[in-house]
């Protein structure tokens, strides 16, 4: 399977990214530290997404980014993406790795711990786990499950968790705390003056909170003199 890490995981949008485009923003978070790009385009058909899906490809190449569609299988593969992200209300499981071979990435979206469990280890390689908040950027999410919400989802689930729903830099060490390997963001990077440095303030963040643990993990202390 392709190695990933959930990090930083950038979602695009459209109408965020207007002022410069997806391809651009893609390009400038991955420079600033996004691990992840997903392209989400509900307005846009097959065609469209594979047009623009092409050009991502090219732009992240070489980065160690991954290339994640949304939803549509079809385009993903036509595109040679990394892998496909699908909701509860899309194929199945079983139906998208079908589609995309063994090796690609599937990742799935849970809203309640029960649908976490559910998720098949065998098929499903992240869960996208939430809402943690209300966001204007899916209209249509489920009521959103703050963190004691998001730590039920991934204590139900042995797939890696990636946390979403109106995620800012503030909430990098309780997101990480419950069990989270990241967090997904769209706004936090999408429409932002400066992408690179919005996607390297959360990025420096993640690395900091993380190499704190180490340290208090680490067994034994050194002892002056």
């Amino acid at each position: 399977m392709t190695p990933f890490d959930l990090s930083l995981y950038l979602v695009l949008d459209p109408c965020l990214c207007a002022g410069i485009g997806m391809v651009e923003t893609a390009r400038a978070a991955v420079a600033g530290g996004a691990t992840m790009v997903q392209l989400r385009d509900k307005t846009g058909d097959t065609a469209q997404l594979v047009a623009t899906g092409k050009v991502l490809k090219s732009t992240l190449e070489g980065t160690g980014a991954r290339l994640i569609v949304n939803d549509d299988v079809a385009a993903a593969v036509a595109i040679g993406a990394d892998g496909v992200h699908i909701g509860q209300g899309d194929m199945s499981a079983a139906e998208a790795r079908a589609w995309i071979g063994p090796e690609a990435i599937l990742g799935l979206s849970v809203e309640t711990p029960e649908m976490a469990a559910a998720a098949d280890p065998a098929l499903v390689d992240y869960i996208g786990a939430g809402p943690v908040f209300a966001t204007q950027t899916k209209l249509d999410h489920k009521l959103p499950v703050g963190f004691d919400g998001l730590a039920a989802q991934i204590a139900a689930s042995s797939i890696p968790a990636v946390a979403i729903g109106g995620l800012k830099r503030r909430h990098i060490a309780s997101v990480l705390a419950v069990g989270a390997r990241g967090i997904a963001v769209v706004s936090a990077i999408c429409g932002q003056r400066n992408p690179e440095a919005a996607a390297r303030i959360l990025a420096t963040e993640i690395d900091a909170i993380r190499s704190r643990r180490l340290e208090n993990a680490a067994p034994g202390a050194l002892v002056a003199g």
